[in-house]
């Protein structure tokens, strides 16, 4: 698998996916600034991805700061945390990572700065090994829901690219492959900025899984023709009654899944779900440029110049419509997600229907 970004001579490798499948180009941040550059503008997205970027965006934040007060520098690194969290207001694992990459810095404020400047990076590092786990853990959890045989629709890309390796939908299907079974995987395009067809078609081909690519527009039929046997999207928060907001559609493929009889799946990292948040009507949407609407690749006009334009990320698919969220503790029932707040307690498990 592609890595999505890692640390090379101090620095951080991000692909730029914003230029997949046409090149696979690596851009050398050496700041915080270039870090959420690369959040703001999709050089590297999907939520768990995202919060790794942060936690490493704020190890090169402290680098940064001057002087050797400690708060002084606790200080600064607030404000480093600030600004990266403002680059997606919607994908909560960005703000997770942020405040415990700034709970790791005070816990270590009697440290000299040099120190915890190291703290920070190899916590960075930390994030991004627990990710990779995490994700396989999903992989393992949710890989029993997928029939032997089945064809899987799938929406935007929850894959190794919007993780640190793996991926959260695409690794219950990874897991399935990997446990033997036959899958078909038909993947969304994902209007407006095409993340199914650029990326999830991408690193499945690159991998030997079998996928087919579909417009947004054809999931209704493709159900309807009996091809789809279960969706699994990703999430890039998830409220503790378990609505879950992910990528512009999935609310559309809920409601069609639901209309053919076909289980919606929800797979995220624990630390995706915001048990702040009693519903997903608290959760922010993310609005973006226009000119994703407008134009294919920011260059070709695709609309009238001028034409009004609503470009919201994210849409929120409530808990009704999903048969079960798998995190890396296991598959449960939405009603059942608020019970995982208590690390030490155990949710019924989820056992689709035979």
């Amino acid at each position: 698998m592609t890595p999505t970004l890692y640390w090379k001579d101090g620095f951080v490798e991000m692909l730029d996916q914003s230029r997949l499948p046409l090149e696979v180009t690596y851009v050398t941040c050496r700041d915080a600034a270039t870090v959420a550059r690369g959040i703001k503008e999709l050089w590297v997205r999907g939520a768990p991805a995202i919060g790794v970027a942060a936690a490493m965006g704020m190890a090169l934040g402290a680098r940064d700061l001057p002087g050797h007060d400690v708060d002084t520098f606790l200080e600064g690194l607030d404000g480093v945390g600030r600004m990266l969290v403002s680059q997606r207001p919607t994908a909560v694992n960005l703000a997770w990572a942020v405040d415990r990459m700034q709970a790791v810095a005070k816990a270590n404020r009697h440290a000299p700065v040099a120190r915890i400047r190291e703290v920070l990076e190899a916590e960075s590092q930390r994030i991004l090994d627990e990710d990779v786990a995490t994700c396989r853990a999903i992989g393992a959890a949710g890989a029993p829901l997928i029939p032997d045989g089945a064809g899987v629709l799938t929406h935007c890309n929850a894959g190794a690219l919007a993780t640190a390796g793996y991926g959260t939908a695409l690794g219950v299907i990874r897991g399935a492959v990997e446990a033997g079974k036959r899958v078909r995987v038909f993947a969304d395009e994902t209007r407006p900025v095409l993340q199914g067809a650029r990326l999830t078609c991408w690193e499945l081909m690159q991998d030997g899984i079998d996928v087919t690519l579909i417009t947004d527009n054809m999931a209704a039929h493709v159900m309807a023709l009996g091809r789809v046997q279960a969706v699994v999207v990703g999430a890039d928060r998830i409220a503790r009654n378990g609505d879950a907001a992910n990528k512009i559609g999935t609310y559309g493929v809920a409601l069609l899944a639901q209309a053919h009889g076909i289980p919606f799946y929800v797979a995220a990292p624990l630390s995706t779900v915001d048990f702040t948040m009693a519903s997903g009507a608290e959760i922010p949407i993310e609005e973006r440029d226009p000119v994703e609407v407008t134009h294919v690749f920011g260059r070709t006009p695709i609309a009238p110049e001028g034409v009004a334009v609503f470009n919201p990320a994210f849409d929120v698919t409530p808990a009704r419509l999903i048969a079960a969220i798998v995190t890396e503790r296991g598959a449960v029932r939405p009603a059942d997600l608020h019970r995982l707040e208590d690390p030490a307690a155990e949710a019924e498990p989820f056992r689709p229907a035979p």
